[in-house]
């Protein structure tokens, strides 16, 4: 069973960029799979509960077996390590970087 997270990268501030996370071993519409990121020097928090208003939206892809994120207007605060993770199986992704620049 296994997370692999995709897409990150150096933008720039009100750029937009698409994460995924695909699954293997696993459906990806099983567990409850939500995004989660953790910044520098701050705990993690799912994306979902993160002040990002309707910058963010998720989406998923059965036949790919995906989970995707999609980001638009970052901001330099959305800077952080995104991945997907599921509390109820105890399983995390390695996660992707997303660095946003002023």
């Amino acid at each position: 069973v296994q997370l692999v997270e995709s897409g990150g990268g150096m933008v720039h501030a009100g750029d937009s960029l698409q994460l995924s996370c695909t699954a293997s071993g696993l459906a990806i519409t099983n567990g409850n799979i939500r995004w989660a990121r953790k910044a520098p020097g701050k705990g993690p928090e799912y994306v979902s509960s993160a002040n990002t208003g309707s910058r963010f939206t998720t989406s998923r892809d059965s036949a790919k077996n995906t989970l995707y994120l999609s980001m638009n207007n970052l901001r330099p605060e959305d800077t952080a390590l995104y991945y997907c993770t599921s509390e109820s199986l105890g399983i995390s992704g390695r996660g992707t970087q997303v660095t946003v620049s002023s």
